[in-house]
């Protein structure tokens, strides 16, 4: 791998652990609440959010893109576990939403900035 795809897999990586923590954990707690399953599961839930809030934190950008760029992220993950874990296979508005979803992120957060050296060694 070289240096300049390494920043670009790290922060793809960083944000992979963020949905699974934010997915995941928010998805426990609604295991605890919605289908009424032990007070641990829901406890166990909140600590991967809580996870979830530090792990963004990890990225080499700043808050707005971050969070803007994961928003993106966050539906392509939510439609994959809406598919693997509830079965509910994403129709064609689903798929078209994530590609544009997709394109948002590498727009926000891959474009380069002059004056920025986010993804250059610092």
């Amino acid at each position: 791998m070289n240096e300049k795809t390494r920043p670009i897999l790290t922060s793809l990586v960083l944000f992979f652990v963020a949905g699974i923590c934010e997915i995941g954990g928010g998805y426990l707690v609604w295991l605890w609440l919605r289908e009424d399953m032990s007070w641990i599961i829901g406890v166990f839930g909140g600590l991967v959010l809580f996870m979830y809030g530090i792990v963004p934190t990890l990225q080499q950008s700043h808050f707005h893109r971050v969070y803007a760029a994961y928003g993106g992220i966050f539906i392509v993950m939510s439609i994959f576990w809406g598919w693997s874990f509830q079965g509910t296979a994403p129709d064609t508005w689903d798929i078209v939403g994530t590609i544009v979803a997709l394109i948002g992120v590498g727009i926000i957060f891959y474009a380069p900035r002059e004056g920025e050296r986010v993804w250059s060694k610092q």
